[in-house]
């Protein structure tokens, strides 16, 4: 069932079998596991909690955690059979390892999920309540705070960031400048502090979104790839706006170009063990996709970002086998919240309710798809509720190491539902959700309440405390039916915990 799209040209007619092939095949997948593009996933795993999940593993994996941004859950066919967009690798991904159904970025927005992904903490926790960063600001992540790269890092680990970082960084100034803007950045010096002080042995990042936030330009380790300097970008959407753009910028080249780093690092790092975060552009704003991927899904320029990230995770793949490092990589495909909407009829959400940025499941919901061959079973799925913010946890677990407790204060270890361990509750005891505009939800089995707004809880933000939503979740996954009127039990009790989540600080077990 592995289709390789990568550099081939296809006209509509060949494009189309291709997609009518995959939506059959996929669906037959999607039965042999016991979930289709409908199926939302509730804790349902019994047993005996494993104590030791890391005992029998004797030789330290490599990982690779790559992240899209903006990918929805129904943006690929492993979730959605009728999607319109060809996502053989992740198939492929699927086929060779587990899907996980209810896995969930801890933000509806990118900057957030970023931080949370990397601390294993809640973002906010933190002075970033709502929104979003730009390329221009200050570090978020506190100086001296564990981030799964130094923890990986101190383990004997080689460590790389590659891709969007979108977290801050202390970059030198102008003689006599105290403020950190586009007119008081000296890009001639090297940036103070970035991914390299927070565990990463390597990194080659843009300081933004690569193609929505100036300054338009690569940062490797401690400095720029090129001055930047004024011109006016190439998205329509900046209405001839000059920003700052390093020379020979290409906003199509920037996925691309994270590639053939990723790549490099895996080739230099291949005979000892590596941890390799990267965080794709695709499919965020502006949509221009690079020739090699025009026109080869029916969902536009975006849906063709999207074969973009598709290919880019199957050339890794390929790398892999071909390095004979497959067998000891645990590879990880998520996205880092919801999508923008589909068009020409793709379901970017698939039947989610909700989009990027907000708090119905459609802002939150996550493809999550994971392989390590020997450890998960192939072709398997997880209805297990887990949160982009366990990595740290889980990599904690992989190699025997206790997370301490100022790190980590959201982070469950994950490797139970992984390696298909047997466990008699729960691996979380709750998820806290949160939107663009700083709208809290907590998540507990099938109840879902959502607090302040009877919307989406995205422009509109907080409306007032005592209103909400709530939603059972396992009769009514797709968030039609509002309870929150007729079960004040649930409403008060699953309040109550999200207000001692944040109050202690914490809300993984300590």
């Amino acid at each position: 069932m592995h289709i390789m799209f990568m550099q081939n040209g296809y006209n509509q007619k060949e494009r189309d079998a291709i997609i009518m092939e995959n939506k059959q095949t996929r669906r037959q997948f999607l039965q042999a596991v016991g979930f289709g593009a409908a199926a939302i996933g509730l804790n349902g795993c019994h047993g005996d909690f494993a104590s030791n999940v890391s005992k029998g593993i004797n030789k330290k994996p490599n990982i690779i955690f790559i992240m899209t941004d903006d990918q929805g859950y129904g943006d690929t066919t492993v979730y959605n059979p009728d999607s319109k967009i060809p996502t053989p690798n992740m198939e492929r991904l699927a086929e060779q390892g587990m899907v996980f159904t209810d896995a969930h970025s801890p933000s509806a927005v990118c900057t957030p999920t970023r931080y949370g992904v990397l601390t294993g903490r809640y973002c906010w926790r933190t002075r970033l309540k709502r929104g979003v960063l730009g390329g221009y600001n200050t570090p978020l992540i506190e100086k001296g705070r564990m981030t799964v790269g130094s923890l990986m890092k101190r383990n004997g680990y080689a460590t790389a960031c590659i891709g969007k970082w979108h977290l801050g960084m202390d970059w030198s100034l102008k003689k006599g400048s105290k403020r950190q803007d586009e007119e008081t950045i000296d890009f001639t010096r090297p940036i103070i502090s970035g991914p390299d002080e927070l565990g990463f042995d390597y990194s080659f990042v843009t300081p933004g979104c690569p193609t929505d936030d100036p300054p338009f330009c690569f940062v490797e380790n401690h400095c720029t790839v090129g001055i930047p300097d004024m011109i006016s970008p190439v998205d329509p959407a900046d209405e001839g706006r000059k920003l700052l753009m390093a020379p020979g910028w290409k906003h199509e080249k920037v996925d691309l170009t994270f590639e053939d780093k990723a790549i490099k690092f895996i080739e230099k790092n291949r005979n000892k063990p590596f941890f390799l975060y990267l965080p794709l552009s695709a499919p965020h704003i502006p949509w221009l996709p690079p020739d090699c991927v025009k026109g080869k899904s029916g969902a536009g320029p975006r849906g063709d970002l999207i074969v973009l990230a598709d290919n880019i995770l199957g050339d890794i793949m390929d790398k892999l086998d071909r390095l004979g490092i497959s067998d000891n990589t645990l590879l990880i495909f998520t996205s880092d919240n919801g999508p923008r909407e589909g068009v020409n009829g793709h379901k970017s959400s698939g039947d989610l309710r909700g989009q990027k940025g907000e708090i119905w499941e459609g802002g939150h919901r996550v493809p999550f798809i994971a392989r390590w061959p020997g450890e998960i079973k192939p072709s398997t799925k997880s209805d297990e509720t887990i949160c982009l913010t366990d990595l740290i946890a889980t990599c904690a677990a992989l190699i025997g190491e206790e997370l301490p407790s100022n790190a980590g204060q959201d982070s469950y270890n994950i490797l139970p539902a992984l390696l298909g361990q047997k466990y008699n509750k729960p691996i979380r005891q709750a998820t806290v959700h949160h939107s663009g505009a700083g709208v809290f939800a907590i998540r507990q089995g099938e109840w879902k309440l959502i607090i302040g707004t009877k919307g989406a809880g995205y422009h509109s933000g907080v409306e007032s405390e005592d209103i909400g939503q709530l939603y059972n979740l396992a009769e009514d996954p797709y968030e039609k039916n509002d309870l929150w009127d007729k079960r004040p039990d649930i409403v008060k009790r699953l309040r109550k915990l999200l207000e001692r989540y944040k109050k202690q600080g914490y809300s993984r077990p300590m």
